[in-house]
């Protein structure tokens, strides 16, 4: 693919995104109180013979209870170049192949990636909204740059402290710190969701076993061994 088709390509999936972000949604669409299952989604990639492949997995758990209730995989090939900000479109294809195969369809997704943490608040989270039509959450273990001018302050090192990261008056995300004395994540709603609420279930869904919540951390482990188990023709 040369410049010019890369460009074309871009300039497509801006007005795509452009398009969308005019029906983002931002406040709860549900009662939190109500929640009874929570999806993680996560995609990890590899090559072979020149070309790229990719598995998503999806893990629904109990929200209370935070046992595993469903997972389901999908692999493909991967089209789509990189390109910085239009993730999804590399991305959403086999997400939503993963997300039909689920028996119980769960009342949030989280995504290992960004909402509207992103330069036109479509991340992954964002953009996969749409189609899934459930409330959305993302949640990045490093934090995505979305302007030169969009810095932030770390929070104090103690679960739960958060600080918000925006740009032109306008927030964007948060850095939020699960436990005491560890990295942050980087939290932002997707769509159907408040900033707060989402931030709210993120430090509901963490153990201590680790500093991201447990539906991603889960989905995460299941891309491992799902790329293990398909590089090996399993």
């Amino acid at each position: 693919m040369d410049n010019s088709d890369l460009h074309k390509m871009q300039n497509e999936f801006l007005e795509i995104q452009n398009s969308l972000r005019k029906k983002l949604n931002c406040i709860d669409r549900f009662d939190k109180n109500k929640i009874k299952t929570a999806a993680g989604v996560d995609l990890a990639y590899w090559n072979t013979d020149g070309g790229e492949f990719a598995v998503c997995c999806i893990v629904v758990i109990d929200f209370k209870t935070h046992n595993v209730i469903e997972k389901q995989q999908y692999s493909g090939q991967i089209n789509v170049p990189y390109l910085p900000g239009f993730l999804a479109f590399r991305e959403l294809p086999l997400v939503l192949k993963a997300a039909e195969k689920l028996e119980n369809k769960p009342d949030l997704y989280m995504f290992d990636g960004n909402g509207c943490l992103h330069p036109r608040r479509m991340g992954i989270a964002s953009h996969a909204s749409f189609y899934l039509d459930t409330p959305t959450v993302g949640v990045a273990k490093t934090y995505f740059r979305i302007d030169e001018n969009a810095v932030y302050t770390e929070p104090d090192d103690k679960a739960g402290s958060f600080t918000d990261i925006s740009l032109n008056g306008e927030v964007y995300g948060r850095a939020l710190r699960t436990h005491d004395n560890v990295k942050p994540v980087f939290v932002s709603s997707g769509n159907y969701i408040s900033l707060g609420t989402a931030t709210e279930l993120t430090m509901s869904l963490v153990s201590s076993e680790g500093r991201i919540p447990l539906p991603t951390r889960l989905a995460d482990i299941e891309t491992h061994i799902a790329r293990a188990a398909l590089q090996n023709g399993k």
